[in-house]
């Protein structure tokens, strides 16, 4: 029972040093006056967060491996396969919305090709930083501790948490990334590392870009018709959840291949 809290407040800690080290660096970069910023930022904050994972997973007593940050020669073959998991969500969910009617999609004529790679690489920065901040030593170390829903639910109420301190409201932050931190994490235990569930996340962010999801204008551009704004917003929630749903019960039933077993302190912990 001590080592369950020792491993709780040490999960908790590291969550809130990740967030730190981003509010810390967003405010030191603010001034700059490249449009690049945010890179800079992510960039930052993924070496500092990488940093902390093994500052961490030394003293839970874990190997690297452990904790899935490890390549190995299945890792690209992950990747790829999240990726392509996860542009097939972003291409679902625009096709149900239609299906649902009042709402058509445009190629929108006006986004340069800079504008498409400063997104791609943003997106591709933020996946790296969210998964090695949340689906790395927390999620790992809370389920060797706890098991398998305690962990998914404590990271998920965490992930939602730094959502809503974002600017997203309590709904969106639970409903939205809340639902995406249930994914990746599934993704991430039930595949042994972060390679897969970050060519997932990778992939669904850049892909809502790109279909018009996002705030900013993406390579296409959703139009709802007039007076059915609302209606549009509620279906486009509800195919999110569809899609988030079935993706999530997808993994959960999913049965690898391996379970080894790891020492953790003085007990053995299957891995799931």
């Amino acid at each position: 029972m001590k080592n369950q809290k020792i491993t709780l407040i040490r999960a908790i800690l590291f969550c809130l040093l990740c967030a730190a080290t981003l509010a810390i660096f967003s405010g030191t970069t603010k001034g700059l006056s490249t449009e690049w910023k945010e890179h800079l930022l992510l960039l930052i904050a993924i070496i500092v967060t990488y940093c902390l994972v093994i500052a961490f997973t030394m003293w839970e007593k874990l190997g690297r491996q452990d904790v899935g940050i490890v390549p190995n020669k299945s890792s690209f073959k992950k990747l790829a396969t999240g990726f392509g998991i996860g542009l097939l969500m972003t291409a679902l969910q625009p096709a149900f919305v239609l299906l649902f009617g009042h709402y058509k999609i445009d190629f929108n004529p006006h986004i340069p090709f800079q504008t498409a790679v400063f997104y791609l690489t943003l997106y591709l920065l933020v996946a790296i930083r969210e998964e090695l901040a949340f689906r790395s030593y927390p999620l790992f170390s809370l389920n060797y501790r706890f098991g398998l829903w305690p962990a998914q639910l404590t990271i998920l109420v965490i992930f939602s948490l730094e959502h809503v301190a974002g600017g997203m409201t309590w709904g969106q932050a639970f409903l939205g990334p809340g639902t995406g931190a249930l994914l990746f994490g599934f993704a991430a235990l039930k595949t042994n590392g972060i390679a897969l569930p970050f060519g997932l996340h990778f992939a669904w962010n850049f892909g809502q870009w790109c279909f018009g999801f996002k705030k900013e204008t993406g390579l296409l551009q959703g139009i709802a018709e007039k007076g059915f704004e609302n209606v549009v917003e509620r279906n486009a929630w509800i195919s999110y959840l569809i899609i988030m749903v079935i993706a999530i019960l997808a993994f959960y039933f999913y049965k690898p291949k391996k379970s080894p077993e790891i020492t953790y302190g003085q007990r053995a912990v299957t891995r799931l």
